[in-house]
């Protein structure tokens, strides 16, 4: 039965638009290297082949960590060459926060590079739109909750796109869902895992000896607590709900135990089931879900399914502010919104690529600094090589870019596989893309680099070869000037500035400069530099670009 859920959900999903093409980035072609053809050492590589341009190609195994068994394993899908993906989706009753942001850029990312190895993926996100905080934010806005959870789906699409994710292949609702889970709740009562009270049904950890062994906890550790309401009719302090009986005011649904409405739990259990079956590849989410959410999930799952088993359970780090967790129940969150209201979309993704997934992140204002101040950099490197491009044919061939350039690429392309298919190791990923960037400059704008033969070449390769990267890892914008562009708006923004007063202040100091009032000259730049604004001064004038402020970078030297 898993199986057959499983292969229902893959060929109406094959088609999604990746950025700048009407298909995911291939790294293949016969005149450059491949990404595919680059093998990752012995220990990190499976020496399989797999067909493609008529090639044989060595494909690296992929190792993820198993939350369940606390060690990185290999990963192998169920079914071969597909993957089955659930991931618990938003509480759709508020704006989302970067430490959901971080979760979904995570599996993102872990999507977009099982797609590209080649496998079917079907990736499932559900939206809880029937829940107790649902409703009370319902209550004080006078609002109906099913049209007010409709509308936050809506805003946390537009954030998930915004952050340049990928649509999943499926979205599931609770509300949608209620036969589904009713009849899993059914079976899980009959098979003698839950009780029923007043029209409430409950589980019985008891009944469940293994109920613990993703978190490790003991069951007499458990307690009472978030989203495990305090009632004395339960058997079990830890018991848990899996339908809560009708209460006025609140939305139900009619079922064998009256009406009401399903517990937080069981929605995923259900969900996943439907999509993938009872038996799948993995299952993930933040890491404030293992307990008591996937715990629960496993136990009513088990109850309902003797064959029920996900292989794999990947939970990524928490987003913290002042090495506090951020959530909204201890009002120390930021809003997506609010964050890519003053940085860019892009320089956020970056930021939560920048630690490994499981590793804690601390938001602050210098680590958003100094990711927007790397991928200006990044782009401005792009920019400048494809406008060198564009006013010179190249016909790119292997044999005519240099030794030295090509090196570089594979050891890029190697470092990019390893890292990657190494846990999702992006931070040495990103770090990856120095050698390359620097390579492009050199070409650009030294003398050995503009005397280099084949120079128009090698740039084509490697520009191609960060693209493609960046295409992958979701942070490649539609343009390099429409995002440089971007970019300077918001520090501008965070300045407090408009360009006219930027230029208006380059003039000042440029009169300075021919007065000889070099300590008022150093004075507008200082000042500038201050917010963020450095000036660059060139045989053809000065110009401006956006740049960690003063202070901050102050902060970091003084940290090191």
């Amino acid at each position: 039965m898993g199986t057959v859920s499983l292969l229902k959900c893959y060929k109406p999903f094959l088609s999604f638009v990746f950025p700048h093409s009407s298909r995911p980035p291939i790294f293949r072609t016969n005149r450059l290297p491949s990404f595919c053809s680059a093998s990752p050492p012995p220990s990190t590589a499976e020496k399989h082949s797999a067909k493609s341009d008529g090639q044989s190609l060595s494909l690296p195994e992929v190792w993820l960590h198993n939350t369940m068994s606390k060690k990185k394993e290999l990963f192998k899908p169920k079914v071969e060459s597909k993957v089955g993906m659930y991931v618990c989706g938003v509480t759709a009753y508020d704006f989302s926060h970067i430490g959901h942001a971080r979760v979904y850029v995570n599996f993102d990312l872990l999507y977009r590079y099982f797609k590209h190895l080649g496998f079917e993926v079907c990736y499932v996100r559900n939206f809880t739109d029937v829940d107790d905080k649902i409703i009370a934010r319902a209550n004080e806005l006078g609002e109906d909750p099913i049209s007010l959870s409709r509308r936050y789906c809506e805003e946390f699409r537009q954030d998930m796109a915004t952050l340049n994710c990928i649509p999943p292949s499926v979205e599931p609702k609770v509300s949608e869902h209620m036969p589904q889970i009713i009849d899993m709740i059914d079976k899980i009562l009959n098979n003698g895992y839950a009780y029923v009270v007043d029209g409430d049904v409950y589980f019985n950890v008891e009944k469940f000896p293994e109920y613990g062994k993703l978190s490790s906890r003991d069951l007499e550790d458990n307690r009472a607590g978030e989203r495990v309401a305090v009632d004395s009719r339960k058997k079990n302090p830890a018991d848990f709900a899996l339908w809560k009986s009708a209460k006025a005011g609140e939305p139900s649904w009619e079922s064998p135990w009256g009406p009401g409405r399903p517990g937080w739990h069981i929605e995923c259990s259900a969900m996943s089931s439907v999509y993938l079956g009872y038996s799948f590849d993995i299952h993930g989410g933040g890491i404030d879900l293992v307990f008591p959410h996937h715990e629960n999930e496993i136990a009513q799952s088990c109850a309902a399914c003797t064959k029920s088993h996900i292989s794999l359970w990947m939970h990524n780090g928490f987003v913290t502010v002042d090495s506090v967790k951020m959530s909204k129940s201890l009002g120390n969150f930021f809003t997506i919104r609010q964050v890519i209201d003053v940085y860019h979309p892009l320089a956020l993704r970056y930021f939560l690529m920048s630690a490994h997934y499981r590793s804690p992140i601390n938001y602050s204002h210098i680590q958003l600094e100094s990711a927007s101040d790397r991928v200006f950099y990044i782009y401005e490197t792009l920019h400048e090589c494809e406008s060198f491009l564009n006013q010179h044919d190249q016909t790119i061939r292997k044999d005519s870019i240099s030794t030295d350039t090509l090196n570089i690429i594979d050891k890029f392309h190697d470092v990019f596989l390893t890292s990657m298919s190494d846990d999702l190791h992006t931070p040495v990923v990103l770090a990856g893309l120095s050698d390359p960037l620097k390579s492009i400059n050199d070409l650009l704008h030294t003398r050995k680099g503009r005397k280099q033969q084949f120079r128009a070449e090698s740039l084509a390769a490697l520009e191609k070869s960060i693209r493609d990267v960046l295409t992958l890892l979701g942070l490649m914008p539609t343009s390099y000037s429409e995002v440089l562009q971007q970019l300077r708006e918001k520090a501008l923004k965070r300045a407090n500035l408009t360009e006219e007063e930027v230029l208006q202040k380059i003039e000042e100091r440029a009169a300075a400069r021919i007065q000889k009032e070099y300590a008022k000259s150093d004075a507008i730049r200082k000042d500038l530099a201050v917010v963020g604004i450095t000036l660059m001064d060139s045989p053809n004038g000065t110009t401006w670009r956006p740049a960690i402020p003063l202070p901050l970078q102050e902060q970091q030297i003084d940290a090191l």
